[in-house]
């Protein structure tokens, strides 16, 4: 739950749609315990965000691991980075306002080069993304010459260009899978490269990156948040090889999202990824009982209403997406190819 404790005025005239801003707000995040209150502090900021997107023609993304007052609150469209990815290509207007790392707004540059993409603000990092360089590819490649690269999207536009397709978390092993090469080189995430090797037979040759926040996951943390009751275990790819051993099944975020569609009424499920996703999948399937994972991206959680409000009403140089040119042809190359899966 989150209150704002700096209001903003809302005209009288406006005042009985903030009521019922108010409303809207409670009948969804009161799910997640927000009281009305809560509702009541924000409600101000979402409805002239809202306002403010549609006079200005926009649309806002959100990544599932964004906070519930900004996915439930002014999001257009939620998803994981495949998800956005794609939906980034389909929509109409010509600006798109990104709720979650940099790296994420990139890959919607490189897709969409005449839209003007924004950020609230920029130097919301991302470990995997940091980890590597244009430069650290092209060394691995002249390592291990004839091996295809793929590169996790959790990475910057540098990277994408030396790389020879893209995947996330939701087709990564398809995309293995498919590749003729018995050797591929798959960069940044250690763990997630690892854990294909086991699901796929291949030969994978892995980087040192990781994300933080999956791979604190020990297998100590996770005998605390199992209890005696039975429940449904799915851990993300980018958590260590021991924790994928542990459960029932190992995917991506939007693996998990299709598993709590078809889930029974009253199953209790574990999904071991990051909180906001969690607490956006409460929302949407009261009828399922999600225990907390407690783990949380602090880049994600780094934009909040306020800074967003601010972006939109007095945007920076800094707000907008730049890449360059070239950059960005090669690295469309690499991204467009996942699309394909």
């Amino acid at each position: 739950m989150i209150i704002v404790e700096e209001s903003i005025v809302i005209p009288r005239q406006d005042q009985e749609k903030l009521k019922e801003e108010i409303d809207r707000l409670y009948s969804k995040l009161s799910k997640l315990g927000w009281t009305k209150e809560a509702c009541e502090s924000i409600a101000p900021y979402t409805l002239r965000i809202n306002s403010i997107k549609k006079e200005k023609d926009m649309k806002i993304f959100a990544h599932s691991y964004q906070t519930a007052d900004i996915i439930f609150g002014i999001a257009d469209i939620v998803g994981d980075s495949l998800a956005l990815a794609k939906r980034a290509t389909e929509v109409d207007e010509e600006t798109i306002l990104l709720c979650g790392v940099d790296f994420m707004a990139e890959t919607m540059k490189i897709l969409n080069p005449e839209k003007t993409v924004l950020v609230p603000q920029r130097g919301r990092d991302c470990t995997l993304a940091d980890s590597i360089t244009g430069e650290d590819v092209r060394k691995l490649k002249e390592e291990h010459p004839g091996a295809p690269v793929i590169c996790y999207i959790n990475t910057n536009a540098d990277v994408k260009a030396e790389s020879d397709i893209c995947c996330t978390s939701a087709n990564a092993k398809k995309i293995v899978e498919q590749l003729e090469e018995e050797t591929i080189i798959f960069v940044p995430d250690e763990n997630m490269g690892n854990n294909l090797a086991k699901l796929t037979g291949k030969n994978i040759i892995t980087y040192h990156g990781y994300c933080r926040t999956h791979h604190a996951l020990t297998e100590k943390r996770l005998e605390k948040l199992l209890d005696d009751t039975p429940m449904k275990t799915f851990a993300h790819l980018e958590c260590k090889p021991e924790i994928i051993q542990n459960v029932d099944y190992a995917g991506g975020t939007g693996d998990m999202h299709r598993y709590a569609k078809i889930a029974k009424s009253g199953e209790k499920v574990l999904f071991l990824t990051e909180q906001g996703f969690i607490d956006r999948m409460k929302i949407e399937f009261p009828d399922i009982e999600f225990q907390d994972s407690n783990m949380i991206c602090v880049s994600m959680k780094r934009n909040d209403l306020p800074t967003i409000l601010d972006s939109l009403e007095n945007p920076k140089p800094e707000n907008t997406i730049q890449l360059d040119e070239e950059t960005r042809k090669r690295a469309f190359k690499a991204v467009n190819n996942m699309l394909k899966y």
